[in-house]
């Protein structure tokens, strides 16, 4: 593997990571082990996104001074900020793409019809859980499969397999994730009442933008390559 494809290779690797532990913490509450982990993690200070930045701080500024008893806490935030206790889609900051593109606020709307096919279109499955599959848990999930294979065809020395993989997530991310995440993290801010639900919120629209300029520049890259 030559260098540059090392490099792209890493970069899919971290980008996959960051994608995982993203779905990992909208999937479900946070539990001992994984607070502990979280704890044990090191933050990036300075990534070239200043709401990345922001993200991460919040999330460290709230876990330097968690205990046992945060799991308490962040579990009825969690509830408060994803659940709620409303009967209307204005009660929370409900994790699912429909809720936001649709006219009334309903789950199981078009969004969801449209992840399905995206993913059928690329051989994946949402697993074993029940969640429709526009939730945003699995959206993201959707996002770190596609750079471990972009990362598998450059390991590969496959470029066009890379662009490939690439494009897809480009495509989805601007038909998708930047359609709805905005207002979704506004909801975010807007229930939740710890740093690490804010954090989590701020860090998720700033790496999803950011990222998203990190795949247009290599896509662009490629482009003029090929010319």
């Amino acid at each position: 593997m030559s260098q540059e494809y090392k490099e792209l290779h890493d970069l899919m690797v971290d980008r996959a990571h960051t994608y995982g532990m993203l779905a990992r913490l909208f999937r479900i509450e946070v539990d001992q082990e994984t607070l502990r982990e979280l704890q044990g993690m090191r933050f990036p200070t300075a990534t070239g996104s200043a709401a990345v930045d922001d993200g991460y701080r919040m999330l460290f500024n709230y876990l330097k001074t968690a205990w046992e008893d945060s799991i308490t806490e962040l579990a009825i935030d969690y509830v408060r900020t994803f659940i709620g206790h409303g009967v209307n889609g204005y009660s929370a900051a409900y994790p699912f793409e429909s809720v936001y593109t649709s006219e009334r606020r309903l789950l199981m709307q078009e969004a969801r019809a449209e992840v399905l096919a995206t993913l059928r279109e690329n051989n994946l499955k949402r697993g074993s859980w029940n969640e429709g599959e526009d939730h945003i848990a699995l959206e993201l999930e959707f996002m770190q499969r596609l750079s471990l294979r972009c990362a598998d065809a450059l390991a590969a020395c496959d470029e066009d397999e890379a662009i490939r993989q690439l494009s897809v997530q480009h495509t989805f991310m601007k038909d998708h994730l930047m359609n709805w995440i905005p207002m979704f993290v506004m909801d975010m801010l807007k229930f939740s009442k710890t740093g690490f639900y804010r954090g989590l919120g701020t860090l998720l629209w700033g790496y999803v933008e950011f990222d998203e300029g990190i795949v247009s520049e290599l896509l662009e890259g490629a482009q003029e390559d090929a010319a």
